[in-house]
């Protein structure tokens, strides 16, 4: 019996962490965008970039 003296406030404290945290994370905009994120994988890949020209030397520059 003397285990509710510690299971009880512990419950309470929980509860309360767990209140706090769900208003935490409303104020902090977690729940307004649900759909966006898991379409994310879905999208196509950026087309690869080009690459840099290597800026040429005298030498490729002088004609034949």
């Amino acid at each position: 019996m003397n285990i509710l003296l510690v299971l009880i406030p512990l419950s309470v404290v929980l509860l309360a962490l767990g209140v706090w945290a769900f208003f935490w994370s409303v104020d902090h905009a977690q729940f307004d965008d649900l759909d966006t994120p898991a379409l994310t994988p879905l999208e196509d890949d950026q087309a690869p970039r080009a690459q840099p020209q290597l800026p040429s030397t005298q030498a490729s520059r002088e004609a034949p």
